[in-house]
């Protein structure tokens, strides 16, 4: 091999050598550089970084903030009504030497494992110091902070941060569904029997004061129509005085001719009379004067 191809050998040895020393860090991450496994390098800023060739390894970590959920568990509040709770958290990877040194050669999901134990040790921790009415109510941001909070000294020692923890869903057991409904049901049914019941008492309240009011109407009424009636009478009468006085000759013959009208009817029963008698004056002569 002459000096030139020697030549040509070593740069591209030296160019190998430049390049497995250069790595770039991704600005959605952060990286560690290890020489036989042990950390040499914690590169945090996005960019360029250098590592010795063919001895350091770069091991990659997401630097985003990542979610995880907390399947169902069950809680047992201060008044051992038991409830079933969902929850997730956000956390992401804070310090990548603890959180090598913690998990090992695990990956993410290995420290999501344990991360998953924390926060349900804390849910049921904080919701076993309440009562249900608590945990079930709209505000429970209080509730949420207290698990956070407990969380995040755990936490850190596995080299994460936990940002937010939310309850998604508290639910009753499905054993304890049932009962429950049937006890809402039955305060619904006796609610809704107090007020059929206030509702009827209403209504024969307002019924008897319509009966009364009908009464004392119609009594009214009634003594009013007398009155006029009565007045009516005595103003019949007194034209018929008035009338009478003034001619009685033709007072008797209208006061027959009524007579005549209302007795003599079709279907009015039969009348048996002598012919000479007085009912039949006005009907013989011509005038009641020869009668």
């Amino acid at each position: 091999m002459n000096r030139a191809a020697l030549g040509l050998f070593v740069l591209f040895l030296l160019a190998v050598a430049g390049l497995s020393s250069i790595f770039i860090v991704d600005e959605r991450e952060k990286a560690l550089v290890l020489r036989f496994g042990r950390v040499v390098n914690v590169q945090e800023e996005p960019g360029l970084a250098f590592k010795v060739p063919f001895i350091d390894e770069v091991v990659r970590y997401d630097d985003r903030i990542l979610s995880l959920e907390v399947g169902p568990l069950e809680v047992t509040p201060r008044d051992d009504r038991r409830l079933v709770v969902d929850a997730f958290s956000r956390y992401r990877i804070a310090d990548v030497d603890t959180f090598r040194q913690a998990v090992g050669g695990e990956d993410v999901f290995g420290a999501e494992r344990r991360l998953d134990k924390i926060l349900r040790d804390q849910t049921r921790a904080v919701l076993g110091s309440v009562s249900s009415n608590d945990i079930l109510s709209s505000d429970r941001a209080a509730l949420m902070l207290r698990i956070r909070n407990g969380a995040i000294a755990q936490a850190r020692s596995l080299g994460l941060e936990v940002i937010d923890v939310r309850l998604k869903r508290t639910d009753l057991p499905q054993a304890n569904l049932n009962a429950t409904f049937a006890r809402m049901r039955a305060e619904r049914e006796r609610e809704a029997a107090d007020e059929i019941a206030r509702g009827n008492e209403a209504a024969q309240r307002v019924r008897a004061q319509a009966d009364r009011t009908e009464v004392e109407l119609v009594s009214e009424a009634e003594r009013e129509a007398e009155v006029i009636r009565g007045e009516a009478d005595a103003e019949r009468n007194r034209i018929f005085a008035e009338a009478y006085g003034a001619d009685p000759e033709f007072f008797e013959f209208y006061r027959s001719l009524n007579a005549y009208s209302n007795s003599l009817l079709e279907g009015n029963s039969s009348m048996v009379l002598s012919p000479d008698s007085e009912f039949f004056n006005y009907l013989k002569f011509s005038g009641g004067a020869d009668r």
